[in-house]
C-alpha cells in the first residue's frame, strides 16, 4: 500500500489542533473575574437628561412693501446728475489717455525727481511692467483720473476726480510718496 502526502500530514494537523485548543483552555482567569465582579456590584451612574431646546419660531418675511437692496436709496437731498451741459466736477473724457492711468495709484512708486531747464519732472515706476516714467505737473496718473497738481522733492500731489455715490463726481487729494 502506498501511503499518500496528505495521509501524512493529516495525523500533524490533528496533534498541532489538540495543542492549540488545550492552550486556551487554561483556567487562571481569576483576576478577570474579580474585575467583572467588582464592576457588576457597583452602583450604575446617573445619565443627566438631554438639554430642554426652545421650540423654534417661524418668521415670516414680508419685504414686499420695503425698498429692493438693489435700487439706489431715496435721499431728501437732490442728487447730482452729470448728463447733460449741466455744471459740476466731471472727467474729461475726450483728452488723450496717458499710458500710467491704466494702473491702480497704489502700484506706483515714486523713485525720485529730476530738473531739466528750470522744469521739475517725477521719476514714476510702474511696478507691474516695471517702466520709469517721466512726470510734471498736468500729467495724468492712476485709474481715478490723477492729475498732477505739485511735485516736490518727497512727493507727487494729484487731484483725483471720483464717482461721490450719487451719480456725480468729487475730487480727492492723493499723493506719491518717495519710495526709499
Amino acid at each position: 500500500m502506498i501511503i499518500g502526502r496528505t495521509d501524512l500530514l493529516r495525523p500533524t494537523w490533528v496533534l498541532f489542533l489538540g495543542l492549540g485548543l488545550t492552550a486556551c483552555s487554561n483556567s487562571n482567569v481569576t483576576d478577570l473575574q474579580s474585575y467583572v465582579h467588582a464592576v457588576r456590584s457597583q452602583q450604575p451612574s446617573r445619565i443627566e437628561p438631554l438639554p430642554e431646546f426652545k421650540p423654534y419660531e417661524t418668521f415670516l418675511y414680508q419685504a414686499g412693501n420695503l425698498r429692493s437692496p438693489f435700487s439706489q436709496p431715496v435721499s431728501a437731498e437732490p442728487q447730482r446728475t452729470v448728463s447733460g451741459t449741466g455744471g459740476g466736477i466731471r472727467p474729461d473724457q475726450n483728452r488723450p489717455h496717458e499710458a500710467l492711468e491704466d494702473f491702480p495709484l497704489d502700484t506706483l512708486r515714486m523713485v525720485g525727481t529730476m530738473q531739466q531747464k528750470g522744469d521739475t519732472w517725477a521719476l514714476v515706476l510702474a511696478s507691474n511692467d516695471g517702466t520709469i516714467h517721466r512726470l510734471q505737473p498736468g500729467n495724468h496718473l492712476g485709474q481715478n483720473y490723477g492729475r498732477i497738481t505739485a511735485i516736490s522733492e518727497y512727493e507727487v500731489a494729484l487731484t483725483e476726480i471720483v464717482p461721490d455715490g450719487l451719480g456725480g463726481w468729487m475730487e480727492r487729494q492723493a499723493s506719491l510718496a518717495l519710495s526709499e
